[in-house]
């Protein structure tokens, strides 16, 4: 008998982990609207970066919809504020509009648990945040380096989550069943950054949508048009089956 994503998502309660991926919180947007439009919950959520913002915005009570209809009306101007720092960009922006759009102000009121991962500057390595205020943690979890300042949280300087931990998975707990998608880098360093490297763990299916459009600041129709791609892609994938641990599927119809 042939067991279809779909099949393995319904079997048990599962996990969602969602990778780095600069902007592609388009395309997790998309996994999340077809997720919920198929009726299938994840009961904990752990991300990186754009997977961290995307993660952290639905487990605050945001629906795929309601934050499909924010990224649609995104423009450069709603998070532009470049400043002298460390970083070519403030964040006061980006960290006013996410203080807008959660729905609760702490981890504590989120609807199922969330850990997002952070780069910590002072012990160079990745530190996971699942306690306390929800704005600064995801906002610190997308400080890429060059483009946001980084933030300080807690007394402790954070930066992107994806330095290090690009799948987001250093908050899973072990034994979990996982979906884990992963944004698949079009970057040309991609065949020898080991960061690119999918990870294995047992219990994991990995949910990988090829071909997306490459959106980025300057490139956010493109990014619209990613997140109206993977929706379509992903309702496509629930109904493949799952095969080695992995499913794969191109938003071109493949």
């Amino acid at each position: 008998m042939t067991v279809t994503l779909r099949d393995w998502l319904r079997e048990e309660p599962f996990s969602l982990a969602m990778s780095s991926g600069f902007f592609g919180f388009f395309a997790h947007c998309g996994v999340i609207q077809a997720l919920e439009e198929a009726g299938l919950v994840p009961g904990l959520v752990t991300g990186s970066s754009a997977g961290a913002l995307v993660g952290g915005l639905w487990a605050s009570g945001v629906n795929g919809a309601e934050m499909g209809e924010e990224l649609k009306g995104l423009a450069r101007q709603d998070f532009w504020d470049p400043g002298p720092g460390a970083g070519l960009l403030r964040g006061r922006k980006f960290r006013e509009r996410l203080e807008r759009l959660l729905k609760v102000p702490t981890f504590s009121g989120c609807r199922v648990p969330l850990a997002v991962s952070v780069f910590d500057w002072w012990t160079r390595g990745t530190r996971v945040l699942n306690r306390g205020e929800l704005a600064p943690a995801l906002h610190a979890s997308c400080a890429v380096p060059l483009l946001f300042h980084p933030v300080w949280h807690g007394g402790r300087l954070y930066a992107d989550g994806g330095i290090l931990d690009r799948p987001g998975l250093e908050g899973m707990p072990e034994g979990r069943r996982v979906l884990f998608h992963h944004l698949v880098s079009r970057s040309p360093w991609r065949r020898v950054d080991p960061s690119q490297e999918i990870p294995e763990r047992a219990g994991m299916t990995v949910l990988m949508l090829r071909d997306l459009p490459r959106s980025g600041p300057f490139r956010l129709e493109e990014g619209r048009r990613a997140l109206v791609l993977s929706r379509e892609a992903a309702l496509r994938a629930l109904e493949r089956p799952v095969g080695g641990g992995r499913v794969e599927v191109s938003v071109r119809g493949r």
